[in-house]
């Protein structure tokens, strides 16, 4: 059933058949209206959020003068007898709508902050300019084209066009599954999302592409041949979502990856070979560190890129069609203590003694990638001879026994 909410005003007329500009008072302004529609949560401590607040409680009757406006999408909008109000008719995302507001979320969580405080906004006005009956395309292209006082990024405007949809749904497919509760920002200032970097939606992308071992292959003839200072696409096309459709079911493998070479991390740290000593390069105990998976949080700080090379040499593993060669969860657990016993922690151990820190350095160190990833074959080959001569070895005594 859709929400109605009243919207009382000095005066407002149709700038276009589907669009009403209204002077509206800011003392009673609805500040619970749905926040769907914007392409980012406002940020209380942001300079815009500080600007607004200060100029809406500091010089009441100036705000209109000075303020550029809110703008809503509804689905009705009913003038009362008077025309003093305006009821707002909005249809909520689980209802299948996209209403609420496209721009001005900053100003409306000053008037909420404003009227908490108790000051008096009677004399305050702002302009309200309110879209009716958008679709979700519709209600999304003026979000991205609205003016904002400060950048956003290019991952809300991803989320703003519904890129990482795909992403989303297969997700909260897992979560049904597995019994799992992700915690993934897909859109600046997300409320219930940690800022920590390892959460954010383009670090699962990453994941994903260091396991694309079609892209990323050295032993072809392209020039890609490591996932090495990769960045992430500013618009997910068609071809772009097939691919990363096609590399979703191995997510579940890459954020396994990730947990266990930082549980192993967190042991290495908490038993130094001297007391009081962390001997790898910019691992921070001064901080923590959260995964995407919920369940995982650790007591140390960590480059977000840290796990990628590791990752990245698992593509070795992959055929062509993302399957895995060897059953994954026979040889994932002994190949990354092989990593990490004959080259990473050593890897760590030499920068920090250089006095050098790994930082994002890391995923632009192509001597890594093609360390980890040579470290990879050999063992692969390895792991197949053995099968190979434990087959032999069975044959030969299945032959014997007849």
């Amino acid at each position: 059933m859709p929400k109605t909410w009243n919207l009382k005003i000095d005066s407002y007329f149709q700038a276009a058949p589907n669009c009403i500009i209204a002077t509206a008072h800011v003392d009673t302004f609805p500040t619970d209206l749905p926040l769907e529609p914007n392409i980012r949560e406002p940020n209380r401590k942001s300079a815009t959020y500080r600007q607004i607040f200060d100029s809406v409680t500091t010089q009441p009757d100036k705000f209109f003068s000075r303020h550029s406006g809110i703008t809503l999408c509804v689905n009705k909008i009913k003038p009362n007898k008077n025309k003093t109000e305006l009821e707002l008719e909005v249809l909520e995302a689980s209802e299948g709508g996209s209403d609420g507001i496209i721009n001005g979320g900053h100003t409306v969580l000053a008037f909420e902050q404003a009227k908490n405080y108790k000051y008096d906004l009677s004399q305050a006005r702002v302009k309200v300019t309110i879209h009716i009956g958008l679709v979700e395309d519709e209600a999304k292209d003026i979000a991205l084209a609205s003016n904002t006082t400060t950048p956003v990024d290019s991952r809300s405007k991803v989320n703003a066009r519904g890129d990482y949809k795909f992403i989303k749904q297969y997700l909260a497919q897992l979560e049904k599954a597995e019994d799992r509760k992700f915690r993934i920002a897909y859109y600046q200032n997300q409320s219930g999302a940690p800022r920590n970097a390892q959460c954010n939606v383009t670090h699962l992308l990453k994941l994903l592409y260091c396991l694309d071992r079609n892209k990323y292959n050295p032993d072809s003839n392209k020039r890609t041949k490591h996932p090495a200072g990769m960045s992430i696409p500013s618009q997910i096309s068609d071809t772009e979502r097939e691919r990363l459709t096609a590399l979703l079911p191995l997510l579940t493998h890459a954020l396994w990856i990730e947990q266990r070479l930082y549980e192993i991390i967190q042991d290495h740290i908490s038993n130094p070979r001297r007391k009081g000593v962390n001997d790898l390069a910019s691992i921070d105990i001064r901080k923590t560190t959260l995964l995407p998976d919920s369940k995982y949080s650790f007591g140390f700080g960590a480059p977000t890129d840290l796990v990628l090379p590791i990752i990245a040499s698992y593509r070795v593993f992959l055929d062509q069609d993302y399957k895995w060669i060897l059953p994954f969860n026979e040889f994932a657990e002994d190949f990354l203590q092989h990593l990490w016993t004959n080259y990473f922690r050593k890897y760590l151990v030499s920068e920090k003694t250089a006095g050098n820190t790994v930082g994002t350095k890391i995923s632009r160190n192509q001597d890594i990638w093609e360390s980890l990833y040579i470290s990879a074959q050999s063992y692969l080959n390895s792991s197949l001879v053995k099968m190979v001569n434990s087959g032999n070895q069975r044959q030969k005594l299945t032959l014997t026994s007849g």
